[in-house]
């Protein structure tokens, strides 16, 4: 492996050399591998009950128009107390900031002694879902009035306040359990920036069955496509909310999840379509139809016993414009001007403006059966083709959008081609530069 001096590659190591520890240095000679995990599930609806800003799309700078579809967080708990727990949560929602995962993680270390690398947060990434406090503050480019403000302080409460409800009710619902997986194939996810450029098709899924009957308890899912075919002001989880209600009306009694795989330049095939829930039904059958046929098959088991890493790498931006650069840039009406004055009143407060992002990169493994990685952000279809790659493809799965919503991972490729997902988009995220390349 050679280490390149970009971002990319540099980012892909660190998580290749995270990955490594936990997958080989788990104890893969072990005799007799573990095949039962005391495994719990649940599910907290998480629709706000009063109108507010939806994230994703700068355009909208009203509060919501009502509910297309309620939206969850939901948890998965694998593992004893002795066995030292891993818990995953998925949140219906543009993305969370570490600060609140971080938030969650103490609670649940403090209420039931989870260690914090044992705690992995995603996000669906779906545009039609609540704005919390953090996540692109600066997607309207233009101030948000105080009574908006006080429904998202409202709201970012509130789904802390969920986050640490299903961990604790998944906690408390574990049962003995097997787990299998299996990889499919869905296609509606095209690559957004280049005709017929590079996708990650495969669904990898997680089933867990009960031990006592075989019955299934939960099926987690993952695919690498942004959740932006509906556009409208309209609260829902969009195709990745309509997967997971036809998978539970499948199999009654079970809980579906469903992560966003690296896929910030892909986009679903139909298009953004505003208000075209026929479209996202579809996509969304799409992969609950590919669930049944991946579970008629063979699935493979996951043996042995867990271990979690968590490493922390820091992403440098470019030197941020001078304070005579940004008045000048703050003199425009468009986004990069909105940015510049708000890099500008944290100057005027004696604030200095962010050099590089705390990126985490967690990962899961048990034994050297099966591993998961964990990425932060908005990582584009580069980091996972090559990952999966360079080490076993038959053995790892690939998360984006986990643990922090800070801002496009771009790849080489990206950073070169430049626009929005390969360093124009900054102004969206409060960012005051770029990403370094070098």
């Amino acid at each position: 492996m050679i280490l390149q001096k970009s971002i990319v590659w540099r980012t892909s190591y660190i998580a290749w050399l995270a990955l490594l520890a936990s997958f080989f240095n788990s104890g893969q000679t072990v005799a007799a591998a573990q095949t039962e995990y005391a495994v719990g599930a649940a599910a907290v609806d998480i629709t706000p009950a009063f109108p507010i800003r939806l994230n994703g799309f700068g355009g909208r700078r009203t509060e919501s128009e009502g509910i297309t579809q309620r939206i969850w967080a939901k948890a998965l708990a694998i593992g004893s107390d002795e066995e030292k727990p891993l818990v995953l949560i998925t949140v219906d929602s543009l993305g969370l900031r570490l600060s609140m995962v971080e938030e969650v993680a103490e609670r649940l270390k403090k209420k039931a002694g989870i260690e914090r690398e044992r705690l992995a947060v995603t996000f669906t990434h779906s545009h039609t879902t609540p704005k919390v406090n953090g996540a692109s503050d600066t997607i309207f480019s233009t101030p948000i009035p105080p009574d908006h403000q006080a429904h998202i302080d409202q709201y970012t409460k509130e789904l802390t306040d969920s986050l640490e409800k299903v961990a604790l009710a998944a906690l408390s619902s574990r049962q003995p359990a097997r787990l299998e997986w299996a990889v499919g194939n869905v296609g509606f996810a095209k690559n957004r920036r280049t005709p017929n450029g590079p996708v990650d098709h495969d669904l990898p899924m997680l089933v867990v069955r009960s031990v006592k009957d075989n019955s299934i308890r939960a099926i987690y899912l993952n695919y690498a496509c942004h959740c932006v075919t509906l556009s409208n002001n309209k609260i829902s989880g969009d195709w990745a909310g309509f997967a997971q209600d036809l998978i539970q009306r499948k199999h009654p009694g079970a809980v579906a999840l469903v992560s966003i795989g690296c896929g910030s330049d892909s986009n679903p095939d139909s298009g953004v379509t505003g208000d075209n829930t026929a479209a996202a039904v579809d996509q969304g059958s799409q992969i609950a139809d590919e669930v049944e046929r991946l579970l008629k098959g063979h699935l493979k088991s996951i043996t042995g016993k867990t271990a979690a890493t968590l490493r922390h790498i820091e992403l440098p931006l470019q030197t941020p414009p001078t304070k005579d650069e940004l008045k000048k840039l703050a003199a425009n009406d468009d986004p990069a001007g909105y940015n510049a004055k708000v890099q500008l009143s944290r100057l005027e407060r004696g604030e200095k403006l962010q050099s590089a992002i705390d990126y985490p990169i967690e990962t899961w493994s048990f034994d050297d059966s099966f591993a998961m990685v964990f990425l932060s952000g908005e990582v584009c279809v580069d980091y996972s083709l090559r990952l999966k790659q360079e080490l076993d493809s038959d053995r790892v799965w690939i998360n984006g959008y986990s643990n922090d919503f800070c801002c496009y991972v771009p790849s080489e490729r990206l950073l070169a081609e430049g626009v929005y997902g390969g360093g124009a988009e900054v102004v969206y995220f409060a960012l005051p530069a770029m990403l370094h390349s070098g």
